[in-house]
């Protein structure tokens, strides 16, 4: 004798594979639920891993705080200590930042012009702000004297190498034109020479593709500031106190200082990833709602096949509630198994996703994950047992409700009704 109850003893027997329509369908059934758990999994996790990379790579390039002013700031160095005491701090540095106009000078063919942003810094003091000085993976990251950081994309872009040199045009040069054309002169503004003494890689296409770097004091110049710079820059032990650190600077530093967080400095790029994410979670849960329709197709077969069955047992006296668990015990099994066969699925999809894409990329020539648009080399993911949790339960649960109605209409059959033309 079993020890299982009648119920689920029924149940499983009811579920054993056969070679009817209903067999079928009930493997369709948990196809469809593995489908949508997999498919939830792969792409939550994608966009939980953009957004983590995305906060990364810009954090490791932008500070956590920026402190500016409404013209350039002068006396900068005091308040740099003043910053620099409050015990949530983890470094400070000045920075000088803008457009300047670069043409290289090749030894054979025509030069190439660009206008990318160019980024005044202090070595010794950037290293606790960025991770530029560390990303330098040609050359070496000095920019002493002439010396230039170049991004990887724009020095591929302008076929540049370590050792070559860079005309830069700079504001200060177009002004001296400006000027000297209101005197009635023609003279045609000299561009300054520097070397390229290093290529970074923050692993960030828009870093890469749009940043020269050059000393503090060449960039000062550049922009006619003397003694004073842009802003500072601002890191922190935790980036996620950024909003309560300024409000504890706010009461220390002058009432015309600015402070930005990162978020307000990326907010709408973070902010459509997470909109993304919750749509996302909320348009792909509509393929588990169709997967629940399957389960409830086959258990309403079951119910019009069982009909006689269902007559006997409550004339031997089974109660409503037994015949409706006999029923909805088979939702059990379809949703747990499915529910588990996604979640495996989905787990080898996300480990091997850049080989997939890299087969693909092959196969077709197609870049189906283009760097220039998503600013990532590869495709991240991050599976968050939040997520999981979320996804697996609340599948297990629609796949659960899914047999309730079949269910209760078999509990509510009557025996008289059941067995009329038997």
């Amino acid at each position: 004798m079993s020890r299982l109850p009648f119920e689920l003893l029924l149940a499983l027997r009811y579920l054993r594979p056969k070679r009817t329509f209903v067999s079928v369908i009930t493997l369709i059934s948990i196809i469809g639920v593995m489908l949508g758990v997999a498919v939830l999994i792969i792409v939550i996790s994608v966009m939980s891993g953009f957004d983590r990379e995305m906060r990364e790579k810009i954090l490791g390039f932008s500070a956590h705080l920026r402190v500016q002013e409404d013209a350039p700031m002068r006396d900068y160095e005091p308040m740099m200590r003043v910053i620099s005491s409050n015990k949530n701090v983890k470094g400070v540095s000045p920075y000088v930042i803008g457009r300047v106009m670069v043409q290289t000078q090749p030894e054979e063919g025509n030069p190439v012009v660009e206008a990318p942003l160019i980024r005044g810094i202090v070595p010794r003091l950037e290293t606790k702000v960025s991770v530029l000085m560390s990303s330098v993976v040609e050359g070496t990251n000095d920019v002493t004297g002439k010396g230039l950081l170049v991004g990887k994309g724009l020095a591929e872009r302008l076929g540049l190498q370590v050792g070559d040199r860079l005309a830069v045009y700079s504001p200060r040069d177009f002004q001296q034109w400006q000027e000297s054309r209101k005197r009635g002169e023609e003279e045609v503004p000299m561009a300054r020479d520097y070397e390229v003494t290093g290529i970074f890689d923050v692993r960030y296409y828009e870093f890469n593709n749009e940043f020269i770097v050059c000393s503090l004091a060449n960039a000062q110049d550049m922009y006619m500031l003397e003694d004073s710079v842009h802003g500072l820059l601002v890191m922190l032990n935790d980036p996620f106190q950024a909003d309560q650190v300024r409000r504890q600077l706010r009461k220390v530093l002058s009432p015309g200082v600015e402070i930005r967080t990162w978020a307000e400095d990326n907010s709408s790029l973070l902010g459509a990833v997470l909109v993304e994410k919750n749509l996302m979670i909320f348009i792909l849960f509509f393929i588990l709602i169709v997967a629940a329709f399957g389960i409830a197709s086959v258990l309403i077969t079951f119910v019009v096949q069982k009909t006689r069955e269902v007559g006997m047992l409550k004339a031997l006296g089974a109660t409503n509630l037994q015949i409706m668990s006999v029923f909805f015990c088979q939702s059990v099994p379809i949703g747990v198994i499915g529910v588990s066969a996604g979640y495996l699925l989905g787990v080898v999809a996300v480990s091997y996703r850049n080989e997939f894409l890299n087969f693909l990329r092959s196969l077709t020539g197609f870049e189906l994950f283009p760097a220039s648009i998503y600013n990532l080399y590869e495709l991240p993911a991050l599976m968050l047992p939040r997520d999981i949790i979320v996804i697996c339960g609340g599948s297990l649960l629609i796949c659960l409700l899914a047999g309730v109605l079949p269910a209760w209409n078999a509990g509510r059959l009557k025996p008289v009704e059941a067995l009329r033309y038997e």
